[in-house]
């Protein structure tokens, strides 16, 4: 898998992994049918807020550690 596809598989992952996040601050803040469920509505925003970090917190990371080596690989064939 060429570099480019992986950022780009990696960006997608992180935007699903934003919106489970706003989805579940969503369903345990505004959503009036997930509070009547009680602990189950409590337990259903924990879970799309808790996949959501998994998502997003790793690839950034990564992304991260990707471009800075980028930027590396840049500076040392410019001197």
């Amino acid at each position: 898998m060429t570099d480019v596809r992986l950022i780009t598989l990696l960006k997608i992952c992180i935007s699903i992994g934003l919106c489970l996040i706003v989805l579940g601050i969503y369903l345990h803040n505004f959503n009036e049918s997930v509070e009547a469920m009680g602990v189950k509505g409590i337990i259903i925003s924990a879970v799309c807020v808790a996949f959501g970090m998994a998502l997003s917190l790793p690839t950034k990371m990564y992304l991260t550690f990707l471009l800075v080596k980028r930027e590396a690989d840049k500076q040392g064939s410019s001197e």
